[in-house]
């Protein structure tokens, strides 16, 4: 099983990084770049679109018997109990605008276990990758994450979901800053969630994730030695979730504001 995961991971890796070289082509080329409004600051254009086609072909012909659940088009039902979950541009709004902060996000779920996650970002050139079990890294480098106990050891990465009341991350925000902490947006909670991995954010809270935004990210603060709150593995794929994660220490704390802004 072992080497099964390390199999995937480094297919995933490969497949990500290559993801990544698609889609700066079209970031290259942003003012022939078509681009549609799927809601309220929920964009997509081409370029996501056949990025995750590019994805999907190559899982396809790798692992046929798995099933695919991405952002842009309709899942695949698989025979294997083992999911891909993919969203082919996390920051779609920073990529349309010409701000080089989104990445490829590629996860594999196990009978709704997350035991690969890879989070690449092309503009930097930075892989952030683990399996469950093996730890995680970023570019070959171990990382861990946040050892940090107070919020005025660094910023809280905050996300902002058309899925939720919107109020609600104002209140955290106020609760953060209240007791001398710093938050932090990049509109790209994958990105982000790789930083609260890596130690460079305390952590990453949002009301709802959807499973492509988080699985991978989830999976890699784990195994960065980091805490998370746990996605019911029923309903997280159909569904997505509530996203806490972070140092083992902080985190009791962004459980509480996030409890006190969030409501029940």
């Amino acid at each position: 099983m072992t080497q099964d995961l390390d199999d995937r991971m480094h297919f995933a890796i490969d497949l990500a990084r290559r993801a990544g070289e698609l889609g700066l082509k079209y970031f290259r080329d942003l003012e022939n770049l078509t681009v549609e409004s799927k809601g309220h600051q929920d964009m997509v254009s081409e370029a996501d679109r056949e990025v995750e086609l590019f994805i999907r072909a190559a899982i396809a012909e790798a692992y046929p018997g798995d099933g695919i659940v991405g952002e842009e088009h309709a899942a695949v039902t698989g025979k294997t109990g083992d999911v891909w979950v993919i969203d082919p541009i996390d920051g779609t709004a920073n990529f349309v605008r010409g701000i080089p902060a989104w990445c490829v996000v590629i996860a594999c779920a196990r009978q709704g276990e997350t035991v690969v996650g890879v989070i690449h970002e092309p503009s930097t050139g930075e892989t952030f990758y683990g399996r469950l079990g093996g730890g995680a890294f970023v570019n070959g480098r171990p990382v861990r994450a946040s050892s940090a106990a107070a919020l005025t050891e660094g910023s809280v990465g905050t996300g902002l979901s058309n899925r939720a009341d919107t109020a609600h991350v104002a209140v955290l925000v106020a609760l953060i800053m209240a007791e001398g902490g710093v938050f932090y947006r990049n509109a790209s909670g994958a990105l982000m969630l790789a930083y609260a991995a890596s130690g460079r954010l305390l952590g990453y809270v949002e009301e709802h994730m959807n499973a492509w935004d988080c699985l991978a990210g989830m999976l890699l603060v784990e195994e960065a030695g980091g805490a998370v709150l746990k996605a019911d593995p029923k309903t997280v794929l159909g569904q997505g979730t509530q996203i806490i994660a972070g140092g083992k220490a902080i985190f009791p704390r962004l459980r509480a504001l996030c409890e006190q802004a969030f409501g029940d």
